[in-house]
């Protein structure tokens, strides 16, 4: 079984936070791979001021290249927009990859507003990640409420395939201050130079458009 650690978002843009946070799971959970899930659009985000899909896939590969790490924007072709529906088709998908859900602690704070996010815990275990910012909210969270009994100590994040869902792990990664936010509002027009490129599908194998 090929262990995969999926990190799901609009990446508008990508940047060397997602880079970085994604190297630090797959070395704490004994990852082989982190698939970026660059989402077609969030149901939690408003449209305006959103790249388009293939600008912000070519982006993400960019970022990701020469790491264990694979930019796909495969909900396209799932005809998926919700994370539950996603994650279920991916491991239909899939048989024979072991699948883990990555956030950062602030998805982790506005998690309950995901559609059926119990049975996401329910189908994989979920491992949060620190983001300066956030950490006091996602506590408090009403998710948090809920999987607070199933956290697992983070000694124990390389086992997490032998665990039983819902099983959480909280691992701690030094501050990053870098947000997606930030470089919009440095370069509202960055996706510019992506507007010819032609960007394939590392999983699908297809052309984005």
């Amino acid at each position: 079984m090929t262990r995969i650690g999926l990190l799901g978002g609009s990446f508008n843009p990508a940047h060397g936070g997602h880079r970085a946070i994604s190297l630090f799971a797959r070395n704490a959970l004994d990852l082989d791979e982190v698939w970026w899930l660059v989402s077609p659009g969030n149901p939690l985000k408003p449209e305006k001021g959103m790249a388009p899909l293939p600008a912000r896939l070519a982006h993400a590969r960019k970022v990701a290249r020469r790491a264990p790490i694979r930019a796909t924007a495969i909900e396209r072709q799932l005809g998926t927009r919700y994370t539950i529906d996603t994650l279920r088709a991916l491991r239909l998908r899939y048989p024979h990859h072991d699948f883990i859900w990555l956030m950062g602690a602030d998805n982790l704070a506005q998690f309950s507003r995901w559609k059926n996010w119990r049975g996401i815990a329910h189908l994989m275990p979920i491992a949060v990640i620190a983001r300066p910012g956030y950490d006091a909210g996602a506590r408090g969270s009403a998710a948090m409420s809920w999987l607070r009994r199933f956290v697992r100590p983070a000694r124990q994040s390389a086992d997490w395939t032998n665990w039983r869902v819902p099983a959480l792990v909280l691992l701690r990664f030094r501050p990053d201050p870098r947000s997606a936010t930030l470089l919009r509002q440095a370069d509202p027009l960055w996706h510019r130079e992506y507007e010819a490129t032609r960007v394939r599908d590392p999983l699908t194998r297809r052309y984005i458009v």
